[in-house]
């Protein structure tokens, strides 16, 4: 987390920080000078075409939606440059915390449009590929599962031994909610529906080995769900149902193996010196490179392992921990 400012001025800057790094890239107390046909003026300070035309860009707006996106945007980019006015009155460009994350903005924005000049856009992935990937990883697609699961949602400073030890003789989600009930902690029902395609690998090949009915926990921070298996489905996914995502993983894949061997190709002609003992000597893992060039990070985190699914959400993490404290059938 983001250490707080240690003062009420410099609480204002935070707030407007985001504001200032998108606007304000030029040395402070430099103006930027504004090019295009003029929409709108702010207090003597003009709003263009060119600058509502990128906010469009960025938006991704539709066609049959631009009349109304471009009204919506343009009164947008007002209310930013009245912000970014008072900004400029406080004089918050000065910040050292300001200028800091201007600066980290700018040397961004300059490494992104490198790494896309220099590696450019990737060949789509061939037909062929994609039949490949399909044919080898059964378990996202040909035998894909469905897992129906019920849980109850608590806070996780509510899970104590006393809970965990409950869990373990209780035979049904029902009975742990009545439990929950009795010592009065809080919580809410809900139900979710997750494939194995949707999950981290591991997660889907624990689930698809439990049994109807079992009861796990999975903490996730401050939350914790309680879960019940309620229904394990096949749920195949064909080869023209699966191709967009297959596409989109192996394209993502690709450019993020280009800009990690370009970062590789700088390091090893470059002159790197570590001047603090504490530094570590190894390269450091080129994670931002592969964010410059716009590969999404592998499904689960990390480097793209050889064979994960091409599209997954975002898994509750620690898993294990709690398995391993309680020693949850299944997910030991």
């Amino acid at each position: 987390m983001r250490k707080a400012f240690p003062s009420s001025r410099s609480a204002t800057a935070a707030g407007v920080l985001a504001l200032l790094a998108a606007l304000s890239l030029t040395a402070c107390g430099e103006k930027a000078k504004k090019n295009g046909q003029a929409l709108a003026s702010v207090n003597g300070e003009e709003i263009t075409v060119l600058q509502l035309n990128e906010e469009m860009q960025r938006a991704g707006v539709q066609s049959a939606q631009q009349e109304a996106a471009r009204k919506q945007l343009l009164e947008g980019l007002i209310d930013r440059q009245l912000l970014q006015n008072e900004a400029t009155k406080d004089k918050l460009e000065r910040d050292p915390q300001v200028m800091q994350a201007i600066e980290r903005a700018k040397a961004m924005i300059v490494a992104q449009a490198y790494m896309q000049k220099r590696i450019g856009s990737q060949a789509r992935p061939a037909k062929g590929e994609v039949e490949q990937y399909y044919a080898q990883h059964p378990e996202f697609f040909a035998n894909r599962k469905q897992f129906d699961m019920r849980q109850l949602v608590l806070a996780t400073k509510d899970v104590n031994d006393q809970l965990k030890a409950q869990l373990d003789t209780v035979k049904s989600l029902d009975d742990a909610a009545a439990w929950l009930d009795q010592h009065q902690i809080k919580f809410a029902r809900a139900q979710l529906t997750r494939t194995s395609t949707d999950l981290p690998p591991e997660l889907g090949a624990r689930l698809a080995a439990m049994p109807k009915g079992q009861l796990f926990i999975i903490r996730e921070g401050d939350r914790s769900m309680l879960i019940q298996i309620a229904e394990i489905k096949d749920s195949p996914l064909s080869l023209d149902a699966a191709t967009a995502q297959i596409e989109q993983f192996l394209f993502n894949k690709k450019n993020k193996e280009a800009a990690e061997a370009e970062v590789k190709r700088l390091r090893s002609t470059a002159k790197i010196e570590y001047f603090n003992k504490a530094a570590p000597g190894a390269a450091p893992a080129a994670g931002p490179a592969a964010a410059t060039a716009g590969a999404a990070p592998a499904p689960g985190g990390g480097a793209a392992p050889a064979a994960p699914p091409p599209a997954q959400a975002a898994a509750p993490q620690a898993v294990a921990d709690d398995a391993a404290a309680r020693g949850v059938a299944g997910l030991k």
